[in-house]
């Protein structure tokens, strides 16, 4: 077993100061849009000479804008500053099963434009057509500058080294994201899991989640997923693996299996188990229209909301094992907040009254009468808005270059 030398406390060099202090400021601005000098000096403690330098710096790189005038009660009117979103853009991939989800994002991480495309098989092919349309924007975008590439994908990624080093697709194992892309392209590119990236993106969307002390992001999809969020910085775990939780063991089964048992989270609340109990409850009927499990869920959950029995009790019986799972990782974690994502969240009433259901009905837990449950406010787009989110990520990282 390695032993891990003491931790260090790191001293920074005044350019590392200058580079925090500027992180800090953008930090700010993505966080309350629009503030005023003053304002970033008495929210960053800097003094105002300071605080008009490091804004000089980010006017100057095109990062920050100035408008309009805030009201003044005497004086000079004080000058807003936010984030420019005209200048800097990124892309976005999200690799799935089904389709992959490709837009274009400002810096502050509004989406504007998106589509979707049937994936290829196998990663080089995929990869191809990432840095095709990457190329494709760029030479659209002209004047203005592509930032970079950001890739989410489902499994163990490492977001260090870029590689995807088990997919859920027995084809997507080592792969060389971060390098392959960046050969195609010559763009710098950045590589996440896809929860952990979703997760980011509901954190810096929602003012009120940056006062949580712990944040549960739950995705429900092709497969089920969670990233854990600390005071604003994601764990990630030893192994660059944290979350996993699709893979947590509810019913056991008895089998060889020591990965994706017959009875894990994954096998039992999962979009495709959804939509194979309804199949279930009633043979001779399937959901209408065709597709991917995730748009077929979302008919289900229409359905059951409009009072339709046999989605209905296909709704209930999935998110039944979800709430044990849920419930497991409140004995866990003891978060403050757990957001859910995915379609089953079209049934919302349904779906937090029966996770609720599996909770203990005792006064004595404190954490589970007092978590939050909500679904994302970004109603599905969280994943896509991390994705392109992660080639700024360094600007508004403490400590890191800008």
């Amino acid at each position: 077993m390695l032993e891990r030398s003491p931790a260090r406390r790191r001293v920074l060099r005044p350019g590392q100061v200058r580079d925090a202090n500027a992180a800090l400021v953008l930090a700010l601005l993505r966080r309350h849009q629009r503030l005023s000098r003053a304002e970033l000096a008495r929210r960053t403690g800097l003094s105002e000479g300071a605080v008009s330098r490091i804004t000089a710096g980010l006017l100057g790189r095109g990062l920050i804008t100035e408008e309009g005038a805030e009201n003044s009660t005497g004086g000079r009117p004080a000058i807003r500053l936010r984030l420019d979103q005209s200048r800097f853009f990124s892309l976005g991939a999200v690799i799935g099963n089904w389709e992959t989800r490709l837009a274009v994002g400002t810096l502050a991480g509004t989406i504007i434009e998106s589509w979707s495309v049937r994936t290829p098989p196998g990663p080089d092919r995929t990869l191809k057509l990432i840095a095709d349309e990457f190329n494709r924007r760029r030479r659209r975008l002209r004047s203005r500058r592509l930032w970079g590439l950001g890739v989410a994908v489902r499994g163990l990624v490492n977001s260090e080294t870029g590689v995807v080093e088990m997919g859920n697709d027995p084809r997507w194992v080592q792969v060389p994201v971060k390098q392959e892309l960046e050969q195609a392209t010559g763009a710098a590119v950045f590589v996440e899991n896809d929860v952990r990236a979703a997760a980011l993106a509901e954190y810096h969307a929602t003012a009120d989640l940056q006062a949580s002390h712990c944040l549960l992001f739950v995705k429900v999809d092709e497969g089920l997923g969670m990233a854990v969020v600390l005071d604003g910085r994601l764990y990630r775990g030893s192994h660059l693996c944290s979350g996993e939780v699709g893979q947590m063991v509810i019913a056991y089964q008895p089998g060889p299996e020591r990965h994706d048992r017959p009875g894990c989270l994954e096998r039992l609340a999962a979009n495709a188990a959804a939509c194979e109990r309804y199949s279930r409850l009633c043979p001779g009927r399937r959901p209408r229209g065709s597709g991917d499990a995730g748009a077929q869920l979302r008919r289900i959950c229409h359905q059951a909301v409009d009072g339709d029995t046999t989605a209905l009790q296909a709704i209930q019986e999935t998110c039944r094992y979800l709430g044990l799972g849920i419930a497991n990782l409140i004995w866990l974690f003891d978060p403050d907040v757990i957001v859910i994502d995915g379609a089953v969240t079209d049934a919302w009433p349904l779906v937090v009254s029966a996770v609720r259901e599996q909770f203990p009905d005792s006064g004595k837990f404190r954490g589970f009468q007092e978590v939050v449950l909500r679904p994302s406010s970004l109603a599905g787009e969280a994943t896509i808005v991390g994705a392109a989110s992660l080639p700024f990520a360094g600007l508004f990282s403490i400590g890191a270059p800008c």
